[in-house]
């Protein structure tokens, strides 16, 4: 961003959308754009729609938008639709150096930001590199048992529609990702409380660098002020310095993951790392344990998050799609005894190293099966570490080549875990897709 589009960048966010012609650059495969495609069109603007993707990638995304009076442009960008609107909503996906986004001399804005904008509540925005989308709904609950609560950002849904419904006393909780946190700048507004649950590499085929990385996170809490909380983890060394870079008058706490335990359903030490971040984050609204105890007990888990699919012939099948990064498989894979986790890991290549996850699967998976893009170096990765021929390596061709080479590794006791580590675009639409596929699967194959 050049200072000469700053004053623009930073009004288009409080641009009254009614009348105006709006551009909404990219649905995204999970519908990211639904939702504000909806709030703007709701709003009276002239809303039209640009993705590279076309229909048929689209189909779930589109249907969110029956009923409304949108123009789609789908499988190219058309230049007038950059040139000639009044305002640019841009979707968190799309890369800034696309050509048409740099030539336009157009407002523009991200749902987050017109949602943050407008909301008349506290907010608490969490980010990380692993957790954020669990410690984001355990946060919902715990505060549910005081305040009205609306949940969203990059978890599931816009909560733009739902602004008039939002009151001053009431707590909305955002996770936000890296790619919503590169146009906060823009806004140049903090949440009530930021949240990072902690740091890795991840999306550096579109950050580059770790540092280009951890420079997005730390926008949320840039622009936070006196009054406003940031809660770090105690043990991340990645993020252990940011506490010196808070602005003044911004307080700093701090969750240990090996603090007093909480009595979850859920299972994992990470999943209590997660909780100790929740309560940590639900104090400032005045949240004792003894409620974040009560409130963290109930909780069920997410969808696609270490989530149990089914047993037989006593193997377990567990789906944690979700799992999108290598730190993020080490944690699923730790949840089980050593040798009982068979292993299906790959997909999309994030530009992440495997070195760490190569060591963990040879040390305490009892089968690995590698599939996608990333295949390859993952097996290289486990290969480099493990001792003899344990654990054993296969190649997938895909997700059911992947379930019937399990299968054949497991035993009575054994779990099927598909923790991939990656990103799933070079075979699904979304991680969502991928644990569906997934679940399906191991429901439907025949014995």
């Amino acid at each position: 961003m050049t200072a000469a589009d700053t004053p623009s960048r930073r009004s288009a966010a409080a641009t009254d959308p009614a009348g105006k012609r709006v551009t909404v650059v990219g649905l995204g495969r999970f519908g990211g754009g639904g939702g504000v495609t909806r709030w703007l069109c709701e709003q009276g603007a002239n809303v039209t729609v640009s993705d590279l993707a076309g229909p048929e990638q689209l189909a779930d995304a589109i249907r969110q938008l029956d009923g409304l009076d949108v123009t789609l442009h789908l499988g190219s960008h058309e230049e007038r639709d950059f040139l000639e609107a009044d305002l640019l909503v841009v979707n968190p996906a799309v890369p800034p150096e696309l050509p048409l986004l740099r030539a336009a001399r157009v407002p523009r804005t991200t749902e987050i930001n017109l949602f943050l904008h407008r909301c008349r509540a506290p907010v608490v925005a969490v980010t990380g590199t692993v957790g954020k989308s669990t410690t984001t709904a355990m946060i919902g609950q715990v505060l549910a048992r005081r305040f009205e609560v609306h949940v969203g950002g990059n978890i599931g849904r816009s909560l733009l529609s739902d602004l008039p419904r939002i009151q001053p006393d009431h707590v909305v909780v955002l996770e936000l990702s890296s790619f919503q946190l590169e146009a906060l700048p823009d806004l140049a507004t903090g949440p009530h409380v930021a949240l990072v649950t902690n740091l890795a590499a991840n999306h550096l085929d579109r950050h580059g660098t770790l540092e280009a990385y951890a420079d997005a996170k730390k926008n949320i809490f840039r622009f936070q002020g006196p009054g406003d909380v940031l809660v770090l983890h105690a043990a991340d060394e990645l993020t252990a310095g940011w506490k010196d870079e808070v602005p003044d008058g911004v307080a700093v706490d701090f969750f240990d993951p090996r603090g007093e335990p909480f009595e979850l359903a859920v299972v994992g030490g990470h999943n209590q790392a997660n909780a100790q971040a929740a309560w940590a984050a639900a104090r400032p609204f005045g949240i004792d344990r003894e409620t974040a105890a009560a409130a963290l007990a109930a909780f069920s888990g997410l969808p696609h998050r270490l989530e149990f699919v089914t047993e037989r012939d006593g193997v377990r099948y567990v789906n944690d799609s979700k799992c999108t990064t290598p730190e993020g498989a080490v944690v699923a894979l730790n949840a089980f005894a050593p040798r009982t986790a068979i292993v299906i890991v790959g997909g999309y290549d994030k530009g992440a190293g495997f070195d760490t996850l190569g060591a963990a699967l040879a040390d305490r998976a009892k089968a690995v099966i590698a599939l996608g893009a990333t295949a390859e170096k993952i097996a290289a990765a486990t290969e480099a570490h493990r001792a003899g021929e344990k654990p054993p390596i296969a190649r997938a061709a895909d997700l059911p080549d992947a379930v019937r080479l399990a299968r054949r590794h497991a035993a009575a006791g054994d779990a099927v875990l598909l923790a991939p580590a990656c990103a799933s675009y070079d075979m699904f639409l979304n991680y969502e897709q991928r644990g569906e596929a997934f679940s399906k699967l191991v429901r439907d194959e025949p014995d």
